[in-house]
């Protein structure tokens, strides 16, 4: 039977026209410039509203030849819900205003034999946004492919479980046919987010944070798990999705090809001058084989 996940958060973190959507969508990834490369298998990339973070986004999905991926892995973190673990959908199809994504029951089904995962209600589904907010690019990029889903809602690991899940995920990166979007803001910053890390010696205050971003995302770029947890624990970068980007170094680090990550943008909601401002960072990624 038919289980949908609606397209909970069209309408207001993006438009719910389908004709707007394109349009905007085509508009990004067309202004990207980006040359589509089968090499790409994964990226990296924002969930904010569209109005914040769409720019940005393209610069990641515009990297996807859709030519021989068959399913795409979504990793998201979880805003709302607590878990200590993973969890998956109990959907069997995610809508979106330009087109439906189906999900792979089968590999879901496999997932879960191992008991390692636990199943999100609906309402969980429905609330998040972070996998939600790929969905459209998603959508646009695979129009006419027949692509599956397999959305991985990423709990409040600790390390030894994001190696474990990292480890479980990793045979599905020697599969060619397999894509992964992992889903991630960067810092936020102000004292409405609890993070007000300054380091004058880079100036102004947006200064310190692109370079306590870059930090991070040069980190990342290594693809060394273990010291992107250390820059983590010495900052407290609030990069939320610093759990599902933690599994997805893990099945890098544990597969059996080499995959190499390089940001190719990033962006700042605004720029923070005084203490009483705030913003959220977005960055883009690639993950590209290393011949």
């Amino acid at each position: 039977m038919e289980k949908i996940r609606r397209a909970s958060h069209a309408g207001s973190w993006y438009t719910d026209n389908p004709k707007k959507l394109e349009e905007e969508l085509d508009g990004w990834l067309g202004e990207s410039g980006l040359v589509k490369s089968p090499d790409v298998r994964g990226v990296i990339a924002p969930h904010a509203g569209y109005s914040y973070s769409g720019r940005a986004a393209a610069y990641a999905f515009g990297n996807i030849d859709p030519t021989n991926i068959s399913r795409v892995f979504l990793l998201g973190p979880s805003h709302h819900y607590y878990t200590p673990r993973c969890a998956l959908s109990r959907a069997t199809v995610y809508k979106t205003p330009i087109g439906d994504l189906p999900i792979d029951l089968e590999v879901i089904e496999e997932l879960q034999a191992t008991g390692k995962f636990e199943l999100m209600d609906l309402g969980v589904d429905e609330a998040e946004h972070s996998m939600e907010m790929h969905l459209p690019y998603l959508a646009k990029v695979f129009h006419g492919y027949p692509v599956k889903i397999v959305p991985i809602l990423v709990g409040a690991l600790n390390a030894e479980n994001e190696a474990m899940y990292g480890q479980l995920l990793a045979k599905y990166v020697d599969d060619p046919k397999n894509f992964f979007s992992v889903s991630s803001d960067f810092c936020h910053w102000g004292s409405r987010f609890n993070y007000t890390y300054y380091d004058k010696k880079h100036g102004a205050i947006h200064k310190s944070i692109e370079a306590l971003d870059r930090m991070g995302m040069g980190i990342i770029e290594t693809g060394d798990p273990d010291s992107f947890k250390k820059y983590l624990l010495e900052f407290d970068n609030t990069i939320c999705g610093r759990h599902p980007i933690s599994v997805f170094l893990h099945m890098l680090r544990n597969c059996s090809i080499k995959i190499k990550i390089k940001f190719l943008r990033y962006e700042q909601s605004s720029q923070c001058k005084t203490m009483r401002d705030s913003s959220v960072s977005y960055a883009s990624a690639a993950a590209k084989l290393d011949a």
